[in-house]
């Protein structure tokens, strides 16, 4: 039997599969992946401020949750690379808009800001 899931109930397990989702660096992630599999130092290079440690961290993460794959290639030094996973790619449509949203409407939201701004004080 299927257990029924409610997003909007606190104990709902959804929510850490949207905390995940809402994480920026795992979006980035997702995004890059989209196209074909990629490795650990091309990840590091593409998305410019990502931390090794913090790459690491959330390319695991995605891991577990079964949104991607890590394939280990026995070369010297080792090569690692990560693709999305099927259930993985039923999310490059979400991400894709999401991450491009905010390139496309970055003006509108730093105008809202500065707006904002001037009347909050």
């Amino acid at each position: 039997m299927d257990q029924p899931y409610d997003v909007y109930q606190d104990r709902c397990p959804t929510r850490m599969v949207l905390d995940r989702l809402a994480d920026k660096w795992a979006l980035l992630i997702l995004d890059r992946l989209r196209d074909g599999p990629v490795r650990f130092n091309h990840l590091k290079r593409d998305i410019a401020g990502i931390s090794q440690k913090v790459l690491s961290q959330t390319l695991k993460r995605l891991e577990r949750d079964g949104l991607i794959s890590r394939q280990v290639f026995p070369t010297v030094p080792v090569t690692v690379e990560y693709a999305l996973t099927g259930l993985g790619r039923t999310l490059t449509d979400t991400v894709a808009a999401l991450a491009h949203w905010a390139e496309a409407n970055m003006d509108a939201v730093l105008a809202a800001q500065k707006a904002y701004d001037s009347i909050a004080r």
